[in-house]
């Protein structure tokens, strides 16, 4: 894997690092299939539980390398999109740690992961019709399903930044920090996560993403055929003995 991605495993959390802080960790191919490897890997291994995906150098992504793309380079990966991740997210748990400004691409990026840790003073925006370009690796999708329509719609067309502030307060934002904590949040909710069973992770995130393009009337038929796997699972007899036991549970993923 190049050096402009930086993967630390620790336990069962892995951390994705953009590392190209010279140019504000802008996407370049190296990048795209750097993070896609990473990501791939979190969903591979049993024992690997929760991803975060952050960037060196007190910023988190400007975006498309400009410079890569006026030379024909191709800074995404083949039918998944920017950092591998725009089309087809990880089935495992993705949370953003973000300083500084994550922009057009990786804002979108942001918007590919399942929670976002922010710092304070941290900016986002979507300038491509500033540059005649457009979001189309998800931001002109994800964001009006994420935030009131109207303020994304106002973000896409005038390309102007936001603060992490204001995207908290519009519900974007998990956990909104000091600057320098993003990172460190990121993994104090990665472990609370890791604390759950993984199959009662993985359905709730299942259910939480795809229910959106459901009816009212299949809705609870189609989250059965998700859920029910679970309840009838060894972990859900281990969660209830450890709980009737005043005991941590031990799970087993099955």
């Amino acid at each position: 894997m190049s050096d402009k991605v930086l993967v630390e495993i620790d336990g069962g959390l892995v951390t994705i690092s953009i590392n190209r802080p010279e140019v504000r960790n802008a996407v370049d191919r190296d990048v795209s299939y750097g993070v896609c490897a990473a990501v791939d890997e979190l969903d591979r291994r049993p024992d690997l539980r929760v991803g975060i995906l952050t960037g060196t150098g007190g910023t988190f992504c400007s975006g498309m390398d400009l410079g890569a793309f006026l030379r024909g380079e191709v800074t995404r990966v083949e039918g998944r999109g920017i950092l591998g991740i725009a089309l087809t997210p990880p089935k495992k748990p993705l949370i953003a740690a973000v300083e500084g400004y994550a922009l057009a691409g990786g804002f979108e990026a942001v918007l590919a992961c399942d929670l976002l840790v922010a710092a304070r003073n941290a900016q986002f925006g979507l300038p491509e019709a500033k540059r005649g370009l457009a979001a189309a690796a998800g931001g002109l999708i994800r964001l009006p399903r994420l935030i009131p329509p109207r303020i994304a719609m106002e973000l896409a067309m005038t390309g102007a930044l936001v603060s992490a502030e204001r995207l908290y307060d519009v519900g974007l934002v998990n956990r909104l920090v000091e600057p320098g904590e993003a990172l460190a949040e990121a993994k104090r909710l990665a472990e609370q996560i890791i604390a759950n069973a993984p199959l009662s992770v993985a359905a709730s995130k299942r259910v939480i993403t795809e229910q959106r393009d459901w009816t009212i009337e299949e809705s609870f038929t189609r989250q059965e055929a998700i859920t029910a796997p679970v309840l009838q699972s060894a972990d859900a007899r281990e969660g209830s003995a450890a709980f009737k036991e005043k005991r941590a549970p031990v799970w087993k993923g099955e």
